[in-house]
């Protein structure tokens, strides 16, 4: 491969062809390694090769062969599909890598998985680093903005959040005032969201949302954007709307917007404001 190309390593959703069209847009040359029952149709035609997602061994073996310039990770692979497990053999055969790997929670999976790839010479690069443009600005995205409430309650979840960060906990809360109704765990951010809309709809759904309720997603201090960044999208903005939020307050730089025209649009035709928090001194 010529010089300054970037192997893309594809889990699922939009986000490693995003990736592809911003590197495309500057010239620089890629390759796509889709892993397995986790990368779209979409991504998988494109992909120059395709590996298991158990299958350690053989992504390193592949990766070391094109001898990229940097290697990205983009999509998500939190929750295997069965296409994602069929390969037993991968099992055995990488067994002692995985054990190594799922000794812990999500923070250890990914720096381990981190660990690997440097141990093999190659050197990380995150999204926001190949394509800065899909990051969230500071300031205001779209018409609307924040009231004194919803400004009270982004200063309680900015606390919140740094406060859970050592615990390895979610990158998301949806708070009012000093109220918090939901913290993210693995379930994600749109479960989280739902789970957010039953309590602050009580009773039986049909109650109105507290003043000020807000979705506040930053990313955890000292995360490793390499591999784990926040993202945001229109489904996300849906989510927050059912929920009863004003809005969503996202880390400026460090959160990803897929879909950012769409998102931005829905965000205004929803009457939701969409803020970009510059990070904290």
């Amino acid at each position: 491969m010529g010089p300054g190309t970037v192997a893309i390593v594809a889990g699922a959703g939009r986000l490693p062809l995003l990736v592809a069209a911003a590197l495309e847009r500057t010239g620089r040359p890629f390759r796509i390694l889709a892993i397995r029952g986790f990368a779209d149709p979409a991504t998988r035609r494109r992909a120059h090769a395709t590996v298991d997602l158990l299958d350690v061994r053989g992504a390193l073996a592949r990766l070391d062969a094109w001898a990229p310039s940097g290697v990205a990770l983009a999509g998500a692979v939190a929750r295997p599909s069965p296409a994602a497990l069929l390969n037993t053999l991968a099992v055995l055969r990488n067994r002692e890598e995985l054990r190594s790997l799922a000794s812990g929670g999500d923070d250890h999976l990914l720096r381990g998985v981190l660990g690997l790839l440097e141990e093999h010479g190659h050197r990380i690069l995150g999204v926001h680093e190949l394509a800065p443009d899909l990051m969230a600005p500071a300031g205001a995205l779209g018409r609307h903005a924040p009231d004194p409430a919803a400004t009270a309650s982004i200063a309680t979840g900015r606390a919140l959040l740094a406060s859970l960060a050592p615990h390895d906990v979610g990158q998301a809360a949806v708070v009012a005032a000093r109220r918090v109704l939901a913290v993210e765990g693995p379930e994600g951010t749109d479960r989280m969201l739902r789970r957010a809309r039953d309590l602050a709809r009580r009773p039986l759904g049909l109650g109105r949302p507290p003043a000020g309720l807000v979705l506040v997603k930053l990313a955890k201090a000292g995360q490793d954007l390499r591999v784990d960044l926040p993202a945001i999208g229109p489904r996300t903005v849906r989510n927050a709307a059912a929920a009863g939020c004003a809005g969503l307050a996202v880390g400026a730089g460090d959160t990803l917007i897929l879909d950012r025209p769409e998102t931005v649009a829905l965000a205004d035709r929803l009457g939701l404001f969409l803020h970009g928090l510059e990070t904290a001194p």
